[in-house]
């Protein structure tokens, strides 16, 4: 019941803390006052203490759906406090921080539909195969970062590329990177992903033959939608290295890849009662 309760409160906690931030950085732009800026990062800073100390302290295992959204909502939360306050006149919130929010909204739905899973144990992970199911985990979520930033900078730059269609005054919407600032972040996300991805799957593949049923571990949800991302990656490097297709078609394929991730982090692992004790 304890358990539950700060459960509970930490989700809440923290999504609330991610949600004013994300408020007050809107009202920021509707009646521009430092006070809004300074406001919302200590909302943001308050949500990030409270987000690293669950960490901190109930391990929740990355083997496990609600674990892997939870570490991942994490990630980008770093990289949305970082990018608030190294791009100070960007709307970088706004886009990051929605993200964010979902990520910790659907870790919740996720726990409440599996709460007897055990804490992350770091020492039965240190040898075996145990240690190389976290050596893929980790690569896994390496990768899942790269995907959500390629993601989020290929909706920055879709709403971009549709205003300078459309010839929006920049001082009339919320302000944005040049879009080829962002289609470089797209850019660097995917090549550093794609082999963080492909290290991982490698990994995957040698421990399934170890699973209980080789056929279930196959044809797992968890492993087909993570086959399907690479292949996605594949198309991707293809189109932009050796077709040259135009970037909004690419940002299109990432918004796709990013779908195919959440499949893969909700899925169930075959490994996760592996590193629970």
């Amino acid at each position: 019941m304890t358990g539950s309760l700060v459960q509970n409160i930490h989700h809440y906690c923290v999504g609330l803390s991610y949600l004013c931030a994300f408020l007050l950085e809107i009202a920021r732009l509707l009646w521009p006052a430092r006070g809004w800026r300074i406001a919302g990062l200590g909302f943001g800073a308050a949500g990030l203490v409270a987000h690293t100390a669950y960490l901190f302290v109930q391990q929740p295992s990355p083997a496990v759906p609600h674990g892997s959204v939870l570490l991942l909502a994490w990630v980008l939360a770093l990289f949305y406090f970082y990018g608030t306050v190294h791009h100070a006149k960007q709307a970088w919130a706004v886009f990051v921080l929605p993200v964010v929010i979902a990520l910790v909204a659907l870790s919740r739905v996720l726990l409440t539909a599996a709460p007897d899973h055990a804490a992350f144990n770091f020492a039965g992970w240190a040898s075996g195969d145990r240690f190389w199911g976290a050596v893929h985990g980790v690569l896994i979520l390496f990768a899942s970062v790269g995907v959500s930033v390629s993601f989020l900078a290929s909706m920055m730059y879709l709403i971009q590329a549709r205003r300078l269609r459309r010839k929006v005054s920049p001082g009339a919407v919320i302000p944005m990177l040049n879009l080829e600032r962002l289609e470089t972040m797209n850019r660097h996300s995917l090549n550093w992903a794609f082999p963080m991805l492909t290290a991982g799957l490698l990994v995957g593949t040698l421990l399934i033959p170890h699973g209980p049923s080789l056929s279930d571990n196959w044809l797992s949800v968890k492993v087909l939608s993570t086959a399907g991302l690479w292949l996605v990656f594949l198309v991707l490097l293809y189109l932009r290295y050796g077709a040259h297709v135009p970037a909004r078609r690419l940002a299109l394929f990432s918004v796709v890849a990013f779908t195919l991730l959440l499949v893969a982090l909700v899925a169930a692992h075959p490994f996760a009662d592996g590193g629970a004790k």
